[in-house]
């Protein structure tokens, strides 16, 4: 009974996406779930921000001892912002979202996807995933994963090979 209340109370316009976070690496995935955002915020008028997270090297442990890995040179940063620019301008030539934002960040990619979702207070984060299962996945983990367990907002997880809905 209490179910049935709660569902009498919920409209559709209860739902009110402004902001969505794509993380993207530039994959053709990723372009695919920035195609989902990008629907979506023409559907709710919202604000949609790129976000891509460039990894630091890590060197190998020697002794015991982690040396401190080098910075991150200005090329990769200047490759990603070139990339970035690409797809913000697609976004807004080829939709009729306005609002298109865009930032490069630099660590660890789960982290600072959850972090970014904190500091712009987005609705909902839209993310791909290659999907892998087994040894891939215990080898590589899966930075999808990762958002959805401990993500600020909800999360729609774009996968390779899905039923369609866009």
């Amino acid at each position: 009974m209490k179910t049935q209340a709660l569902l009498e109370r919920i409209s559709p316009t209860a739902i009110n996406i402004k902001r969505i976070l794509v993380p993207v690496d530039f994959s053709p995935l990723s372009k695919k779930a920035l195609f989902y955002a990008a629907r979506l915020a023409q559907q709710f008028n919202a604000q949609l921000d790129l976000l891509h997270v460039i990894e630091p090297e890590v060197l190998p442990a020697f002794d015991g001892y982690m040396i401190a890995p080098p910075p991150i040179s200005n090329g990769a940063g200047a490759s990603c912002a070139g990339q970035m620019k690409t797809w913000v301008n697609s976004i807004r030539n080829n939709t009729t979202v306005t609002r298109v934002g865009s930032m490069l960040r630099r660590g660890l990619p789960a982290f600072e996807i959850m972090e970014a979702a904190k500091e712009l207070d987005v609705d909902l984060i839209v993310i791909a995933t290659h999907g892998y299962t087994g040894w891939k996945h215990f080898a590589i983990g899966s930075t999808a994963e990762r958002v959805v367990r401990a993500a600020p907002c909800p999360v729609l997880v774009v996968r390779e090979k899905e039923h369609e809905f866009v």
